[in-house]
């Protein structure tokens, strides 16, 4: 199938301030893309892009001060499958683990692995590890948070996340990602679109999603606390360690968003 995906950011910025945006496609689906993944800004102002430390594109650039318009908008080619399931798939030993996973183990700004690390062993230390571990983690995140989106905090952690119950989709990953890495399992955050291809009607307005991958038998694997199901169109824009790894934007000064519109259609 093909998916068309892309967003649109309307900014009021009070003086020239000078921002990263973080959202092309991943360079890992590139090759899916019928045109390149251009950014695009009203009014129109040079861009400067490179990798960041963990492989992802970014672009930084000045936004003037007013009105300011930033989005993209490409053709994916997707195979329109579920994301993949390996219920054998196994928990590796931490001395056996690949050197570049080891810092996905690590507690991280939001990731509070010190705080979590006595109820995460308490919760998940009688369940097989590998695949089955993971799920129950999960299952156990899923059925403990409620998703409120006016509830949405750019400051809470893993831990405040699991003592309020309520959260957005960063927020169910987090703490997800955080009982993971308590039990030894490398997770990592990632941030991208998420298509309804094959969800009951009606959707919710389109947006962002965050999700998370593990290291087991040797790979990365997706899983989604917050859907807690496999989903189709998953399109991925950057891996970090936590949200502050992969901020879509980043500004540097003061500025509202007073707009935005995301979108991740299949098309006929």
């Amino acid at each position: 199938m093909k998916l068309r995906l892309g967003c649109r950011l309307k900014y009021e910025m009070q003086q020239a301030t000078p921002m990263i945006a973080m959202l092309n496609v991943h360079f890992s689906r590139f090759p899916d893309l019928e045109q390149a993944d251009f950014l695009r800004s009203v009014p129109t102002v040079p861009f400067e892009s490179y990798r960041d430390s963990f492989g992802n594109w970014c672009t930084r650039f000045v936004a003037p001060e007013g009105l300011f318009e930033l989005g993209t908008d490409v053709i994916c080619r997707d195979a329109g499958a579920p994301d993949p399931v390996a219920p054998d798939a196994v928990q590796h030993a931490v001395q056996d683990l690949p050197a570049d996973t080891l810092v996905y183990l690590l507690g991280s700004r939001y990731c509070d692995t010190d705080l979590l690390s006595d109820l995460a062993w308490s919760l998940f230390e009688g369940s097989p590890p590998g695949w089955d571990r993971v799920q129950a983690i999960c299952d156990f995140v899923h059925q403990s948070l409620v998703f409120d989106y006016m509830k949405a905090s750019a400051t809470r952690t893993a831990s405040q996340s699991h003592a309020e119950g309520y959260g957005v989709c960063r927020d169910f990953t987090h703490l997800a990602i955080a009982f993971c890495r308590c039990m030894n399992i490398p997770a990592r955050y990632c941030t991208g679109y998420i298509s309804d291809v094959g969800e009951p009607e009606p959707y919710a307005p389109g947006d962002f999603a965050a999700w998370m991958e593990v290291y087991l038998s040797g790979r990365w694997w997706t899983f989604d606390p917050r859907n807690n199901a496999r989903r189709k169109g998953r399109v991925l824009i950057a891996i970090g360690r936590d949200a502050a790894d992969v901020p879509l934007t980043h500004s540097f000064g003061a500025n509202t968003l007073v707009d935005f519109e995301v979108w991740a259609d299949e098309l006929a």
